[in-house]
């Protein structure tokens, strides 16, 4: 008889063993997929995470221009630039704050003027998200929004809400701003309005000084009010993770030379997020190496047993010709036919603790978890199970080939 076929009939005749080795391979596939599950899910939080937070690498350097730093943002390294250039200049139809704490002699605003210091600090940005007290709360946007890549050539502006509110500034309102020596007037619209949380100063400053003044400007703008200005207060680039930080290191180096730059990484928000997802995803991966080498184990000894209840079953077999590799063959694919119903029973069985599971251990990164069941994780769990339905029958199949049908018949074991 055919051993595939004897393999069927014997699992219909033992249909309580079978049932037993069914369990224990629902278990172990329900193991399995859950561990693929969490994987996966966590493969996807850290590519969301990467994505929307990353890391941030501060550049300064007396080279920095606007085109190095154009140079730079191109890398493919790096997802999102912003060069800083700082300015003062003048207000038109504005009244800036002043400090209300009383001016030290000696200095006056004719001295102020003499230097070309306006009363207003003007921030051309790219991006200004991506600004530390932006991206780390202690600057928030009351209403409005954000100066964007979009903004590269628009006349718009982000004020301070001490300033609007002095002036009684609201979005879409228009205010002048000119050049610190007066030459230039630009218009710029007022497309968001934020909230500094740093307090004025303790003593008496110059107005350009005191966190109320700040406007933020696109780049482009901010050239207009003082074209002869190349320089860079700074730029800030986001990148993937700090593996990726030292490679952006590397081509800055090649742009501005070894010794010419400051090249800081803000990584605490990446740690913060990025780093227990990794460590839940290694912990899954883990688990699966666990469970499938328990459950081999657990499977073989049950073989073993089976094997050892069915000498007499085996003795006659050989006895009457049938080769031993057809009954190690026989043991395997019972083994594999009962592997493959559980898996399609744990497809259903471990949706049901999987979100559960995710929640606990991934909640509160990056958003909820999303864990779906594919066909590439049931590809992966069947192939297991029936790696293990293998090596479960192949170590007491050793057995098997060890035996001799007379010492069987005569044992009477």
């Amino acid at each position: 008889m055919n051993f595939v076929k004897r393999a069927g009939r014997s699992l219909r005749a033992r249909k309580s063993k079978t049932a037993v080795v069914l369990g224990i391979f629902v278990v172990i596939s329900t193991l399995l997929l859950g561990g693929f599950l969490l994987q996966g899910t966590a493969a996807r939080q850290e590519a969301d995470a990467r994505r929307d937070i990353g890391v941030d690498v501060t550049v300064q350097s007396s080279g920095l221009t606007s085109e190095v730093a154009d140079r730079i943002g191109a890398s493919p390294l790096v997802s999102r630039y912003n060069p800083l250039l700082v300015l003062t200049a003048g207000a038109q139809g504005l009244k800036p704050l002043e400090s209300e704490l009383p001016q030290p002699g000696g200095k006056g605003d004719d001295e102020d003027k003499g230097k070309g210091k306006g009363p207003l600090a003007v921030n051309g940005v790219k991006d200004s998200g991506l600004l530390l007290p932006f991206s780390y709360g202690s600057n928030k946007i009351l209403t409005g929004r954000a100066i964007t890549s979009a903004d590269a050539d628009r006349k718009v502006a982000m004020v301070e809400q001490r300033l609007a509110k002095k002036n009684g500034l609201k979005l879409g309102d228009t205010i002048g701003v000119k050049s610190a020596g007066g030459q230039r007037t630009l218009q710029t619209k007022i497309v968001g309005i934020y909230q500094d949380a740093m307090p004025g100063p303790a003593q008496w400053e110059h107005p350009s000084k005191l966190p109320g003044n700040v406007l933020y400007v696109p780049v482009a703008t901010a050239r207009e009010l003082s074209p002869g200005t190349r320089h860079l207060a700074e730029a800030v680039f986001k990148v993937g993770s700090p593996e990726l930080a030292k490679q952006l290191h590397d081509e800055v180096e090649k742009l501005l030379g070894a010794e010419s730059f400051e090249f800081r990484v803000n990584d605490k928000a990446y740690n913060d997020q990025v780093r227990p997802i990794q460590q839940v995803g290694a912990f899954a991966g883990l688990i699966v190496w666990l469970i499938a080498l328990a459950g081999a184990l657990i499977l073989a000894l049950i073989v073993a047993l089976q094997i050892r209840e069915r000498r007499d079953e085996l003795g006659m077999l050989l006895a009457m010709g049938e080769k031993k590799w057809k009954l190690i063959a026989q043991h395997t694919a019972e083994v594999a036919a009962i592997a493959v119903p559980a898996v399609l029973l744990a497809a259903v069985i471990g949706q049901v603790p999987a979100p559960f599971v995710g929640e606990a251990l991934l909640s509160g990164r990056t958003g909820a978890p999303r864990m779906t069941v594919g066909l590439a994780d049931l590809g992966k769990v069947a192939g297991i199970g029936l790696g293990i339905s293998v090596v479960a029958t192949a170590l007491p199949g050793i057995g098997v080939l060890r035996l001799h049908p007379r010492s069987i018949l005569a044992s009477g074991e």
